[in-house]
């Protein structure tokens, strides 16, 4: 089974005259790990921010804070950082991380500059027209991604993404995938009915992305608050 790695992320967040918009960045495609894909800004969490960090959660702030500069250039203030969600990467993956996911509302100077080495591109979007542009095949993303925008696309606004943000426990997000030949692939997580046993198929509450080749679907039957 492949190491777990520490990393961290940040939803970036402001407000638009069209609405919410949040930072998507997207990968190079000849990365070993989402490589193409759009992602929000984020890294592994370094060796030298443990040691300087009195816990994991400390560490995975920092970690938040100095790649948002090294990807975009933006520069964030740490006690911003709201804990937003815990994911960890299913064991089918080759690369695997225990990923802190924040959310902030991005600075008052938010152009964006990207690396050209690591991330390709940048667009502030709203979280409804990432996901239809996802749905549509023009960009690629993975089931974190997926679900963070369909949670941000029921919000108007900074505001209110993190009045829900202060109201709950920050979910954990282990997921069970499973596969099978001639239908969707289904990635399950806790509260989903068939996640103890990494089975679809029991009867019962929904929390799952189900991953088609015309369209995905998160289903959150009472997983998790928001």
């Amino acid at each position: 089974m492949s190491e777990i790695r520490p990393a961290s992320t940040v939803i970036l967040l402001r407000d638009a005259p069209d609405g919410l918009h949040t930072l998507l960045l997207r990968r190079n495609s000849a990365l070993g790990f989402a490589g193409g894909n759009w992602v929000f800004p984020g890294g592994r969490v370094d060796p030298e921010e443990i040691a300087a960090a009195a816990d994991e959660l400390e560490a995975a702030r920092l970690a938040a804070v100095r790649e948002t500069r090294e990807e975009a250039e933006l520069h964030i203030d740490i006690d911003s950082l709201r804990y937003y969600a815990h994911w960890t990467t299913p064991p089918i993956m080759p690369k695997r991380y225990a990923t802190w996911f924040f959310v902030a509302r991005a600075p008052a100077d938010d152009a964006v500059t990207v690396d050209g080495s690591e991330i390709h591109e940048h667009q502030w979007v709203r979280p409804a027209e990432a996901l239809e542009k996802r749905a549509r095949g023009e960009i690629e993303m993975m089931p974190p991604t997926f679900v963070t925008l369909t949670e941000l696309s029921a919000c108007a606004d900074v505001a209110e993404v993190l009045a829900r943000v202060a109201r709950r426990d920050p979910p954990v997000f282990e997921p069970h995938f499973v596969v099978r030949a001639g239908l969707p692939t289904e990635s399950l997580y806790a509260g989903d009915a068939g996640y103890a046993e990494s089975d679809p198929d029991v009867p019962g509450s929904r929390h799952r992305v189900v991953m088609g080749h015309d369209a995905w679907q998160y289903l959150n039957e009472g997983g998790v608050t928001w």
